[in-house]
């Protein structure tokens, strides 16, 4: 069976998105997301039928005291295409000033799972799997890029440092 990387990763709101405080993320969103649709490896991004993904209703039970919570979800053809976009380049540079924009999480924002190539996962989905990581930490199920695991595989396999963003 061919398999795809399913990933998602949410974020508390500091302040509203309308706010001037996230002005350059919203700036940013376009075009960071027209360079995932271009990567290496790309497969689907989860958004509204106008192409908004920030209108996506999920995970509200950990929106917290937060100003809301946004989702990003897509599906990748390999972990190495995952990192390959999310910590490389425009990508990364937004990705070092996270901490402007969203609240410090302390449990587990970002879970990655495999699926059926062709599958498109659901929000209950990857509501499921970050639960399920939180709970357990990384399993096949539900893993991080510090720890993957190949598809259908139960023998973890070590992150690269590269992977690793301290920002």
């Amino acid at each position: 069976m061919a398999y795809e990387l399913a990933q998602v990763n949410i974020g508390r709101l500091a302040a509203p998105l309308t706010s001037p405080q996230l002005k350059d993320f919203v700036d940013a969103l376009d075009p960071i997301n027209a360079l995932a649709d271009a990567a290496p490896g790309f497969v689907w991004r989860l958004q509204t039928e106008d192409g908004n993904a920030t209108d996506v209703r999920a995970f509200e039970w950990d929106a917290g005291t937060s100003a809301g919570l946004i989702v990003n979800m897509s599906t990748w053809r390999s972990v190495e295409d995952l990192a390959a976009y999310v910590y490389s380049g425009e990508h990364r540079a937004v990705l070092k000033r996270r901490r402007e924009w969203f609240e410090r999480m302390p449990e587990a924002f970002t879970a990655l799972w495999w699926v059926p190539a062709g599958h498109r996962p659901t929000t209950d989905e990857a509501e499921d799997r970050i639960r399920h990581l939180r709970a357990h930490g990384p399993t096949p199920y539900a893993f991080t890029f510090r720890e993957t695991f190949p598809p259908g595989g139960a023998v973890p396999e070590p992150g690269h440092a590269e992977w690793l963003c301290r920002a």
